[in-house]
């Protein structure tokens, strides 16, 4: 474990309350943002404990009985990993939070992680942070070692041509984003790239087979038709999904089948997307469903990577971890219900969205751009 580099949310993290939730997709690097705070933050390690809680102990021993424990040997700080793994988890950590007040807990889960519905009344307790994989600009600080500050959307659609020249000036940024969109969202791709793409199949069957039978009502028979779903969407993403087509093609009911959609959206498989800014509901068809991001359809894809899907699902991707993306009849993504963008290469112009205020185009293949026509890379460049 490396600690040169942090994730972008360990800055974020208010790492002085007392109870703290990171909710996050497999591989994002949760655990690494925990461990990381015992070795940068901890003076004396022997007040903090690390379980994670599918360790064969919880088969014979509960969460109470660890936190007692801790508890008299003077320890100040726990951290619980893969908290969805164990069963009442929720009113467990509650009991702990509620009987040991000088102690700190600090707990991770699946995005599934639904805490502020589990029961045991966490939402006015748990400050809870939402983790994603590496954006173009995290994987930019991995690859090159140069520090590239985060930028807002409102500075790209204002500056963009500046900041470009000042990020490209002596890097050669083209073919670094190729690289990071067919491998560079996880962080685990500093492990092994050769190995990436099996391991990122690995990642998606574990979420199938584990994380949602955990996190939700679905059971494990039920995952042979989740992955069958999630095979014939990698093919067409970006997808427009026919609701009676589909469930027919897998023997479901339409809430099935809308059941499943929903699912594989909060376990950050698929992005369902649809023409309100306020959310997809679990029962409504969304407009459009892209994979997560693009790295997914480089491994799941068995055909080659379309580039223009590559190209929306990666804006979509950087976007909505801090902006509202939806639909639009005129234009591929409209944000925070202002924006409208077309996604394209070079060559893209503003034909479709030449009545539309506040219009963009974001193109890929090029290193700057000028008035409204802004390089997709830069996009990677939010968090």
């Amino acid at each position: 474990m490396s600690l040169k580099h942090t994730r972008y949310l360990y800055d974020e993290i208010d790492w002085t309350n007392r109870l703290i939730a990171i909710s996050g997709a497999r591989g994002t690097g949760k655990t690494t943002i925990m461990l990381q705070y015992i070795k940068l933050q901890m003076p004396d390690k022997s007040k903090a404990l690390y379980v994670s809680m599918d360790n064969i102990w919880f088969s014979t021993h509960t969460l109470s009985e660890l936190v007692e424990r801790f508890y008299v040997m003077g320890g100040e700080v726990l951290f619980l990993d893969e908290v969805h793994r164990y069963p009442n988890w929720a009113i467990e950590v509650k009991n702990a939070y509620d009987s040991y007040p000088n102690m700190k807990i600090v707990f991770t889960g699946s995005s599934m992680l639904e805490i502020y519905r589990s029961g045991a009344d966490l939402s006015r307790r748990a400050i809870h942070y939402s983790l994603y994989g590496l954006s173009f600009r995290e994987y930019l600080v991995l690859q090159t070692g140069l520090n590239f500050k985060k930028l807002s959307l409102e500075e790209i659609l204002t500056n963009h041509f500046a900041l470009a020249s000042e990020i490209t000036s002596g890097l050669k940024i083209l073919p670094l984003f190729a690289a990071y969109l067919e491998c560079g969202y996880y962080p685990i791709f500093k492990e092994n790239l050769k190995s990436y793409p099996q391991r990122l199949g690995g990642i998606v069957n574990a979420v199938i087979d584990s994380d949602l039978p955990s996190c939700s009502n679905i059971e494990h028979s039920s995952g042979i038709k989740i992955k069958k779903l999630l095979g014939i969407i990698s093919s067409l993403v970006p997808y427009t999904p026919n609701v009676s087509k589909l469930s027919a093609e897998l023997g479901i009911s339409r809430n099935s089948l809308l059941s499943y959609i929903h699912l594989l959206h909060q376990a950050r498989l698929l992005f369902a997307m649809g023409k309100e800014a306020s959310g997809m509901s679990v029962l409504t068809k969304p407009d459009k469903i892209y994979l997560d991001n693009p790295n997914l359809l480089y491994a799941l894809s068995t055909s080659v990577a379309n580039e223009g899907n590559v190209r929306e699902t990666f804006f979509a991707n950087q976007l909505k971890v801090n902006h509202a993306v939806t639909s639009s009849k005129t234009a591929d993504f409209v944000i925070d219900s202002k924006y409208n963008f077309e996604i394209g290469g070079r060559n893209k112009g503003f034909t479709q969205m030449k009545d539309l205020p506040d219009s963009y185009l974001a193109v890929d293949g090029v290193e700057s751009g000028f008035g409204n026509k802004i390089p997709l890379w830069m996009f990677g460049m939010m968090y």
